[in-house]
């Protein structure tokens, strides 16, 4: 297995997105450190693969005390980090529903703030060749109405992947991953033919698709890539979509 006896810490990692990466490398032999607001869904991962390989902490990452508390568990627990997913974030909306100034700044904590504290705590126990791999968005180049609390925040976490690659240059390497439309469902739920068709690839992303991107720049196979902001998205954000082509028609709300 390829992960054997490494560790890998995983925020959000007790649903989607997270919660198939935190598996994935539990699968291939890693134990894994998550932390996430759903206790429930944390205690049956650990149910799941067992204490001895899950430590899980259910707390708020927007809050500094809660990142210090799952940092002295981790290093005492196992004394080192092979590799970093900073997975969580959410959405407070945006300035069409009046997102406030407390819970912009809470998304900015949540998506910003926490992937650099966390990295700052775990700077003395990265082991040689370990890997931080931040989960960032389309949304960081790309934008509906009304998003600007988790588009600002995913723009801050590309930026804070190249800088950090610089100054942890020869002891870590880090990587941003942008998903496009992933469904954590699993089930397709309100999809439509024509979402599947707006893809170049002709379906929408799962949580697979970004885990086995997580896995890649994690392994020795990705160890000369760097600094970079890896778009998995099936090719949506490349396609050009004009009024009337592709059965496509843009009716503007009035």
């Amino acid at each position: 297995m390829r992960f054997s006896n490494k560790v890998g810490v995983v925020t959000g990692g007790a649903n989607g997105i997270g919660r198939c990466i935190a598996e994935e490398f539990l699968i291939e032999g890693a134990s894994v450190a998550v932390i996430d607001m759903d206790e429930d869904a944390g205690g049956r991962l650990v149910e799941d693969y067992g204490q001895e390989r899950v430590l899980f902490l259910a707390a708020d990452i927007a809050v500094e005390r809660s990142l210090n508390l799952f940092a002295d568990k981790v290093i005492k627990r196992y004394g080192q980090v092979d590799f970093l997913i900073n997975n969580a974030c959410i959405s407070r909306k945006g300035i069409l529903s009046r997102c406030s100034y407390e819970d912009f700044n809470y998304v900015l904590r949540v998506g910003v703030s926490a992937p650099y504290q966390l990295s700052r705590l775990f700077m003395d126990i990265f082991t040689e060749n370990a890997a931080i791999v931040n989960i960032s968005s389309t949304r960081a180049a790309m934008s509906q109405a009304d998003t600007e609390s988790y588009s600002a925040a995913k723009g801050g976490i590309t930026a804070l992947t190249h800088a950090l690659s610089i100054s942890l240059a020869g002891k870590v390497r880090v990587n941003s991953i942008s998903p496009g439309w992933i469904d954590t469902t699993g089930m397709d739920e309100g999809i439509s033919k024509s979402d599947f068709l707006q893809h170049p690839v002709k379906r929408i992303g799962n949580p697979l698709d970004i885990a086995g991107m997580v896995k890649f720049l994690c392994s020795k196979e990705g160890s000369f890539i760097n600094g970079e902001n890896i778009t998995v998205d099936g090719g949506m954000s490349k396609l050009m979509i004009y009024h009337g082509e592709q059965g496509w028609n843009y009716t503007p709300e009035e």
